[in-house]
């Protein structure tokens, strides 16, 4: 081999040997090994923007009514008898139960007997007065023990009133806690009656959206089974709160239906709020409720709570993000 020859072999090997070592070192570098973070493909696909909307103020409120009394105990006794059970419907005054009145009746009838002897006793009196057969005095005394006598039997008459138990007012057995022979004192819840319509709603609007608030606005109510039902505001306080910033304005359901029920949770529509909302594409939020938040090379997958639809395919994020962040397409 010539002088040459030998040089460029030299030459070659050399090169050889130091692309080997510089594809090694690529290798060594790699994101995977280093803990570097890759860059998605998609970063910055999308950018959460801002936009004016102009949509129904959504607030929770639970279902109520105007009547929901606890029935209690109110004299001492043993229950004699339960007259409705739970779900009845009662009408106002209508008896529930019965305690034990053997002693009531009889302090009644002895009232209603010492009561017939005064008045005669009384009449005889008025008469005897006017002959002089008997002194002013005596006469005024059998006056006295005719009123007596009155105030005893009225208080005999509401003792034994006080062992009925009777319904405040018409509505629905929805709790029974009275039971035959069952010992109670006064103040000892019995029954809880409630009546069932109108069910009302009350909430707390934030000051920003109560001024334009009136009495007989419209309004729906969705229900936990996504029933939409009309509503009409039925009362307003005539302020804000100061402590909350809230004013208190309560909604009548107009013609709800059998599966509403009272304590049940329902969302309030009201209004139309106009406010600057935080929106992404709808395909910049996986099905799961997350995002993927590119910056400086990093992507990060964080939760975010969605609100609703805005139009042109996107959303309104309520929570998780802010103006400006840019975001990659999540793995489906």
């Amino acid at each position: 081999m010539s002088g040459s020859a030998r040089c460029f072999s030299i030459f070659a090997a050399s090169c050889l040997a130091s692309l080997a070592a510089c594809g090694g070192e690529a290798r060594s570098a790699s994101p995977r090994q280093t803990g570097q973070a890759r860059t998605p493909a998609t970063a910055g696909e999308f950018v959460a923007d801002t936009l004016t909307v102009q949509q129904p103020i959504e607030l929770p409120a639970q279902l109520y009514v105007e009547h929901d009394a606890v029935v209690v105990a109110r004299s001492a006794g043993t229950i004699d008898s339960v007259s409705s059970e739970l779900g009845d419907r009662v009408s106002a005054g209508q008896l529930l139960a019965r305690l034990e009145s053997a002693e009531q009746e009889i302090a009644l009838a002895g009232a209603e007997a010492a009561h017939d002897n005064a008045n005669r006793a009384a009449t005889r009196a008025r008469a005897l007065t006017k002959s002089g057969g008997i002194t002013q005095a005596d006469s005024e005394q059998a006056e006295f023990q005719l009123r007596q006598m009155e105030i005893a039997i009225r208080k005999a008459r509401r003792d034994v009133e006080l062992t009925r138990i009777t319904a405040p007012f018409a509505g629905v057995v929805t709790s029974r806690a009275a039971r035959p022979r069952r010992f109670v004192a006064a103040g000892d819840t019995l029954f809880r009656v409630t009546e069932q319509a109108p069910l009302l709603a009350r909430i707390r609007v934030p000051e920003s959206s109560a001024r334009g608030i009136r009495l007989g606005e419209s309004a729906s109510v969705l229900s936990g089974n996504g029933t939409n039902i009309t509503a009409v505001v039925a009362h307003t306080a005539p302020f804000v709160d100061a402590a909350s910033g809230t004013r208190e304005v309560v909604l009548r359901l107009v013609n709800p239906g059998s599966a509403e029920m009272v304590g049940g949770s329902v969302t309030v529509r009201l209004g139309r709020e106009r406010r600057r909302a935080i929106v992404v594409d709808r395909a910049a939020v996986a099905a799961d409720g997350y995002v993927v938040v590119v910056d400086g090379g990093r992507s990060t997958v964080r939760p975010v709570t969605i609100g609703k639809d805005v139009g042109g395919g996107r959303v309104e994020v309520l929570s998780g993000l802010s103006a400006g962040e840019r975001l990659a397409r999540p793995t489906r």
